[in-house]
């Protein structure tokens, strides 16, 4: 028996091959589904078959039989975002999943370790100095790996390696950030860097475009593919070091890759649309409710899970009212009392 074949066999209930194809694959549809949903409303409502004879002119010969209008709300304006929003989802949630799995915490998050408001703190000192799209990005990621470390450095330290010491370092690591944020905002001119800063912490699609999508799609996809291709390394850090270390995996290499993945993933999410909670601590506990405790098959499908939620997220964001909403508000909304909702579902299942 191989080591991913054990691995699995100890995390627990697992789906069969053929139940999880199917769970899949539905995920997958239904992403497609609510992007082609997402394609069609907004202010400029565009009928659904336009929508499909509009995308397929691009592959295939097809009679146009829709106005420029409807042509260029596809695919300057309402794609890129769609496409963001969905890789935000998925880079969010699949950061969060493997955050959970490497520190055998579900409390944990990209929020609760404090990778979140160091990326925000990052991405907002580049705006002061006009750094422009690569610089954001650059400083989101550094300053969301030094709060990752400073949240897992600070319980060594204290020679307190407990779950609760790690969630308090990072609840003391966010609050210095936080307080570098309103110094940054103090600082910022209020007629230019203080709006668009305040945009980074609201978060938004609003103002995406393809070329800040190509910045942030590469190194999304390449850090997400790593994890999925090593998630079942993630089941053996989950048991301990003990038995990783028996099973010949090397803890500090394996856990320290998926850590920097999962903080790449975080600071581009960040630098695309700003800073937006609840969704890298809700989706995982919701793919492992369908999928089980598998990291193999779980971390796949809270990717999927993720593009789904925001995306539908977005949608509503854009439609609901005349004025768009900030993302961060509905995904508080809606993942707060979800997430009671999962814990309320678990703790009955226990007693």
């Amino acid at each position: 028996m191989s080591n991913e074949e054990r691995a699995r066999e100890m995390s627990g209930r697992n789906l069969s091959k053929k139940a999880y194809g199917t769970l899949l694959t539905g995920l997958i549809l239904l992403l497609a589904g609510t992007a082609l949903f997402s394609l069609c409303v907004g202010r400029y409502r565009i009928g659904a078959s336009e929508v499909v004879r509009i995308l397929l002119s691009r592959f295939m010969p097809v009679e146009k039989a829709w106005e420029d209008m409807q042509e260029s709300v596809v695919f300057t304006l309402r794609l890129p975002r769609i496409a963001g929003a969905a890789l935000v989802g998925g880079a969010l949630s699949l950061s969060g999943a493997a955050y959970q799995g490497v520190f055998k915490n579900p409390l944990v998050s990209p929020d609760l370790l404090g990778v979140s408001s160091g990326a925000c703190v990052g991405a907002s000192l580049a705006i002061l100095m006009h750094a422009g799209s690569a610089g954001i990005q650059a400083s989101a990621f550094v300053w969301g790996m030094i709060t990752v470390g400073l949240t897992v450095l600070i319980p060594r330290l204290l020679k307190n390696n407990s779950i609760t010491m790690l969630v308090l370092s990072g609840v003391i690591v966010s609050g210095v950030m936080n307080s570098l944020m309103g110094v940054i905002k103090y600082l910022a001119d209020p007629e230019t860097e203080l709006a668009e800063i305040t945009y980074w912490q609201m978060g938004s699609l609003a103002k995406v475009i393809p070329e800040d999508l190509y910045a942030v799609a590469v190194p999304i996809l390449a850090a997400s593919a790593v994890i999925i291709a090593i998630r079942w390394q993630i089941n053996i850090l989950s048991l301990g070091d003990a038995e990783a270390r028996t099973l010949g995996i090397r803890i500090g290499m394996v856990r320290g890759i998926i850590i920097l993945c999962a903080t790449l993933l975080t600071a581009s999410a960040v630098c695309l649309c700003g800073t937006i909670g609840w969704v890298g601590l809700v989706i995982p506990h919701l793919g492992r409710i369908l999928a089980g405790p598998d990291n193999v098959k779980s971390i796949p499908v809270s990717f999927v899970l993720g593009a789904v939620f925001m995306l539908a997220i977005d949608t509503l964001a854009r439609a609901l009212t005349s004025m768009e909403l900030p993302l961060s508000i509905l995904t508080g909304l809606i993942g707060a009392p979800f997430y009671l909702y999962i814990l309320t579902k678990q703790r009955m299942k226990l007693s």
